[in-house]
């Protein structure tokens, strides 16, 4: 249940600034149920956005952009985390659960664009199974492959034979009924596959826009949603109010209220807590606990409008930050090595200790607490540094001697909790292992890199669900995942397992949750056992929020929808 802290210490209203400088197109334009249209929002992203092209994008802070611009079939309400209709208005399942079909909204548009002739299309089905074909393909721009060729019959084939351009007639198990309908049939069946195709990675976009700018729809993105590009800028990116949109609020008000949203970068926490201190920015994601306090400020501060009132909400988040490992690597192929290093960390000192309370150790497997699935039946692995030393002296390795120095990846800034984290997992295999780890700060590009081509060795990593399923975190670990689909962030630690393989395809196809369930258990249980990774943490989504930014609302995959948000200066 989502929960709201507003701070006013000690009931103390704080006095509020306008930000001002906006150059709004419907400023004080209002609307019924109390909203009001107009306004820039701003905030700020901690890593670089190198493309917005929806099969291009698996990270958080990429997403964040193309959910404003794109749109998927369907979507995940925040608040039940359910499968609601998006594109499609509405979808049914055969009793099998091998064939969908999707009604496809009448009156949906693309955002006007010079592919078209300068207008808006509306969007059919054609669109959709062209999308969807995209996203089975073999080419170098699709690297979420990962999530359909398994499942859609056809796709496997598809995916090996459209390196370079879409074979005709595309993915056979995709098929336009009519102008809006699209019948999708599955391989094997999959209860979860509804929820595969909410996620805005597989959002919509037109053959005229991809055929007129291939590779550079990274910058220029043409989609349905409730915000168009305005500014793909070194230092910013600019998206600007699509008037043409298609959705209404339970008011009936078009949506959406803003005129625009401005997203610049932070270089590290603390400049962007210092921007929202100034009112330079809207909110700050993602919030270290120990540095709220700095924020909120004295009494005296608020006394004397110091501070912005604000307010602080948080989520149970469904991510999990890990140690990964090149497990085909000399370094780390052998699993006694990977077993001693996952025993000689103590999850609970992190949590207590390096982040001051902040988050949770993951005692259990990979995959987070999700609702209706038992996480606790899974066995952690252990701190036991004695049986820690045994298995890396059993391996070669006594008392650490002969292990190389070896580099851990890391994409965050120095002094970040993140970076925190990593430093007590070097120092705890130091202490307890006489292994010299060294931190390694990179930016998600340069980490992408370094994995692809084989030269890091570990990397931190942190996986946030694309769809509210425990088989979003299992797939990572999929043998095939390495063989047919070479997406970045998939199975990169190259775990070959048929027993894990047999489980996890079973999984897909049982339609019986409980016997799902154990199927799903039993994968989690052998990424513990074959310590695959070092799971690490789950924490909180923590978000800071301006009061005069109302209807913001965060949820447990960290997805942010600007559509329905309004600007209501305080007096």
């Amino acid at each position: 249940m989502r929960t709201y802290y507003t701070y006013f210490l000690l009931s103390v209203a704080f006095l509020v600034a306008s930000c001002g400088g906006s150059e709004d197109q419907t400023k004080n334009l209002k609307a019924d149920g109390g909203k009001i249209y107009g306004g820039e929002f701003k905030f700020m992203s901690s890593e670089k956005i190198e493309t917005i092209f929806p099969l291009s994008v698996t990270d958080v802070f990429s997403t964040r952009i193309v959910a404003q611009i794109y749109e998927p079939l369907l979507r995940i309400d925040v608040n039940t985390m359910e499968v609601k209709p998006g594109i499609a208005e509405s979808f049914t399942v055969t009793p099998d659960a091998k064939v969908f079909t999707f009604k496809i909204r009448k009156g949906v548009f693309f955002q006007d664009d010079e592919c078209f002739g300068g207008k808006g299309k509306e969007l059919k089905a054609e669109d959709v199974k062209y999308s969807l074909d995209m996203a089975c393909s073999g080419m170098d721009v699709n690297i979420v492959s990962y999530h359909l060729v398994d499942k859609i019959k056809g796709g496997k084939e598809f995916f090996k034979n459209s390196k370079k351009s879409l074979p005709k007639g595309g993915v056979s198990g995709i098929k336009v009924v009519n102008d809006n309908t699209v019948e999708i049939t599955l391989s094997e069946p999959f209860v979860g596959f509804d929820k595969i195709l909410a996620q805005h990675s597989l959002s919509i976009f037109p053959r005229e826009a991809f055929e007129k700018y291939g590779k550079n729809m990274a910058t220029h993105p043409v989609g349905t949603g409730p915000f168009m590009l305005e500014a793909f800028e070194a230092d910013k990116i600019v998206l600007k109010r699509n008037p043409n949109y298609w959705r209404k609020d339970d008011f009936g008000n078009q949506l959406p209220f803003l005129d625009k949203v401005v997203m610049t970068y932070t270089k590290n926490k603390k400049s962007e807590l210092m921007a929202f201190q100034k009112r330079e920015i809207d909110i700050v994601l993602e919030i270290p606990v120990e540095d709220i306090q700095n924020v909120f400020g004295t009494l005296e501060d608020a006394q004397n409008g110091k501070n912005v009132k604000h307010k602080v909400e948080t989520e149970s988040s469904l991510k999990m930050a890990y140690i990964a490992f090149a497990c085909e690597s000399k370094e780390f192929k052998d699993e006694r090595v990977r077993k001693a290093f996952n025993m000689a960390v103590n999850r609970q000192e992190i949590v207590d200790v390096a982040l001051e309370g902040e988050g949770y150790p993951a005692l259990h497997g990979f995959v987070p607490p999700f609702e209706n699935f038992p996480t606790d039946n899974i066995k952690g692995s252990d701190f036991d540094p004695a049986t820690a030393k045994t298995l890396l002296t059993e391996a070669g390795y006594k008392n650490g001697n002969g292990f190389p120095v070896t580099e851990i990846y890391v994409n965050t800034k120095e002094g970040s909790g993140v970076h925190k984290m990593v430093k007590s997992v070097v120092a705890q295999i130091k202490a307890n292992l006489n292994v010299t780890l060294k931190i390694k700060l990179c930016t998600i590009k340069e980490r992408s890199e370094a994995i692809a081509s084989g030269k890091a060795k570990m990397w931190r990593g942190g996986w946030v669900a694309d769809y509210p399923d425990p088989e979003n975190f299992l797939c990572l670990f999929y043998g095939r995942n390495i063989d047919e689909n070479t997406a970045t962030g998939v199975n990169d630690f190259k775990f070959r397992n048929a027993e894990f393989d047999d489980a996890y395809e079973k999984s897909l196809k049982e339609l019986n949750h409980n016997k799902r369930n154990e199927l799903m258990l039993k994968c989690d249980q052998l990424i513990v056992d074959h310590a695959v990774v070092m799971p690490i943490l789950t924490d909180d989504f923590i978000v800071m929020v301006n009061v005069r930014i109302k209807d913001f609302k965060t949820n447990a995959l960290q997805n942010m929808d600007f559509s329905e948000i309004f600007i209501k200066e305080q007096r």
